[in-house]
């Protein structure tokens, strides 16, 4: 699927930014990817919530195979085949991702114990230089 498609199936949600990888394409919106394209299957981020509800309407978890071995991420779920023909629906399943994908990145970007970050410190006696580099002892003369 080429990204003006894409585009035009999201339209309902609003501007997507398509991004090429892995012989898919990543969605994002806000700068945040809330949607992957693989295998010719749209999946969504999804939290808990969103995973039941999804599973609940015959969803799966996008999965892979890597040295014969399936690998499964349940952090992303496909999209309801009823929701590919629906836009406002997918619109709406898109919102809740992007909301997942908020979310994700504000728990990454927030301190544990909700202390504010302070800038790590150098070693002691570090300083912020480099080790002194070995000198080279000249050939011996003879």
């Amino acid at each position: 699927m080429d990204e003006d498609a894409i585009a035009d199936l999201f339209a309902a949600f609003g501007p997507v930014a398509v991004r090429r990888m892995f012989g898919g394409a990543g969605l994002y919106a806000d700068g945040l990817m809330f949607a992957l394209w693989a295998g010719d299957t749209f999946y969504l981020k999804a939290d808990a919530a969103l995973a039941e509800d999804l599973k609940g309407r015959g969803s799966v978890p996008f999965s892979y195979v890597a040295k014969g071995v399936t690998r499964t991420m349940g952090g992303f779920w496909s999209v309801p085949e009823e929701a590919l023909d629906d836009a406002e629906d997918l619109a709406a399943l898109a919102r809740r991702a992007l909301f997942v994908a908020h979310a994700a990145n504000e728990a990454k970007a927030k301190p544990v114990g909700g202390a504010s970050p302070k800038k790590a410190k150098p070693a002691a006696g570090a300083a912020g230089k480099k080790p002194a580099a070995k000198k080279k002892s000249a050939p011996a003369q003879g």
